[in-house]
């Protein structure tokens, strides 16, 4: 861990600590497990003067905040903290404080349900938002209902969230604020879908639902463009890979010209290091990294970027990156957060930050903090953001925005990579619009 992110956490559970008076519990325990670092009375949530009829208005998050892929559940924290102390420090939401609890995903479906279920029942929140994994927001979604909450998924990105429990089972109570996989994989089919050199693909994928959602419409999506393309190997790497030596290896040994990758977090650095090692960016001739462009994996690899070890062949994108788009509210947001946290925002971070908003504008229009209201009020809603302006589709609860893809370069104006030579495509260009075609998937 680099000494900025240790500063960083000290920071974020200082902040926490503090902000447990006006609004913000850290819950860093196991599932169902309310561990703060200092416990203090349930607050009174009856009151006749506010509007709400709540003093405090309860956040229940969570993400993974442990082992490989931690920090994008810190990003989650740290972008939810800085909505709600701004929030809170105006007042709060009609007259209502916010306070927020948040806990380890694991990257767990089961630990992720109990988490949701304590947080709904047990400890009263009123609103549900975060998750890092697919799996585990495939398995939340379907007992929303049951919890009478609305979940905003921050992260997890398959299509088959919003597309069949929302679009297919009539799951109102899933919204999704992150652009899904239609980022990485139908994006980077109109990135590459120009390059006629580039016609033998491989891929190196998560083995689980994220991966297997990635490949699947990539090459399905590039087919429509590039009837020529082939699909020439595929290796699947389960979560915790840290060797990934043996699938490089596979898929070199077809001879590709492009690869497609979707470990994240400490995996995807893992991976790129390990390719460069093997001499892999020697052969091919480009590299798509799908959230490469995620602040930790741009840290993680900033020494390599910037001896030219990847000979501007590394490609990537991200469900926001800090240096798009050039607005008041983007330029604003990553330099509030840089002060307090001493880091680049990245998409996780930015996707919490404007959730809790989100449930502002929400709870402003309706009025109220029934589940049934607050649909009501996010279905079409159009609201102002630090990615762009987001719009919630009615028909699947996805929120619609665009994120370009990119070369990662070296820029004298950041201290660490970004994305540079943007390719720029309106979201309508790229996402998947309803009635769905089921997409076929597996290994």
């Amino acid at each position: 861990m680099s000494g900025s992110k240790e500063i960083s956490r000290r920071e974020l559970l200082k902040a926490a600590a503090v902000a447990g008076v006006g609004g913000v519990t850290l819950g860093l325990g196991k599932a169902g497990i309310a561990a703060t670092a200092k416990e203090k009375p349930a607050a009174k949530t009856k009151s006749t003067k506010k509007i709400l009829g709540v003093d405090v208005i309860k956040l229940g998050g969570q993400g993974v905040i442990s082992g490989a892929h931690a920090d994008y559940g810190w990003q989650i924290q740290s972008g939810a903290i800085m909505a709600i102390d701004e929030i809170n420090a105006k007042g709060g939401i009609l007259g209502s404080r916010l306070e927020l609890k948040f806990m380890d995903e694991e990257l767990k479906p089961a630990v992720a349900v109990k988490n949701a279920r304590y947080l709904a029942t047990d400890w009263g929140a009123h609103l549900l938002f975060g998750v890092d994994s697919s799996g585990s927001a495939m398995a939340i979604g379907p007992i929303l209902p049951e919890l009478d909450r609305i979940c905003v998924f921050d992260h997890a990105s398959t299509h088959r969230l919003t597309e069949e429990l929302v679009y297919g089972k009539g799951i109102k109570q899933i919204f999704r604020i992150a652009a899904p996989v239609y980022q990485e994989s139908n994006l980077a089919a109109l990135i590459f879908k120009e390059n006629p050199n580039i016609k033998r693909w491989a891929g190196i994928h998560c083995d689980y639902e994220y991966g297997y959602s990635v490949w699947a419409m990539f090459k399905d999506t590039l087919k429509k463009y590039r009837p020529d393309v082939e699909f020439v190997s595929i290796a699947w790497a389960p979560f915790w890979t840290m060797d990934f030596s043996s699938h490089i290896s596979a898929v070199m040994a077809a001879n590709p010209d492009g690869i497609i990758a979707t470990p994240w977090a400490g995996e995807g650095v893992m991976l790129l290091r390990q390719a460069l090692m093997l001499g892999v960016f020697d052969k091919v001739q480009a590299w798509f990294q799908c959230m490469g462009a995620s602040v930790d994996i741009l840290e993680g690899i900033s020494r390599e970027v910037e001896a030219g070890k990847f000979k501007d062949k590394l490609w990537a994108t991200a469900r926001y990156i800090h240096n798009y788009p050039n607005t008041p509210e983007n330029n604003i947001f990553v330099a509030n957060f840089r002060k307090r946290w001493n880091r680049f925002p990245n998409y996780s971070a930015e996707n919490a930050y404007s959730t809790i908003y989100v449930f502002k504008a929400a709870i402003e229009k309706c009025r109220s903090l029934k589940t049934a209201d607050l649909i009501k009020a996010i279905e079409g809603l159009k609201i102002m953001t630090p990615a762009g302006e987001r719009f919630f589709r009615p028909e699947d609860h996805q929120a619609i925005y665009n994120v370009p893809g990119g070369r990662v370069v070296k820029d004298p104006n950041y201290p660490i990579p970004v994305l540079g030579d943007l390719k720029v495509f309106p979201a309508a260009a790229y996402y998947r619009n309803p009635p769905f075609q089921a997409l076929t998937m597996g290994k």
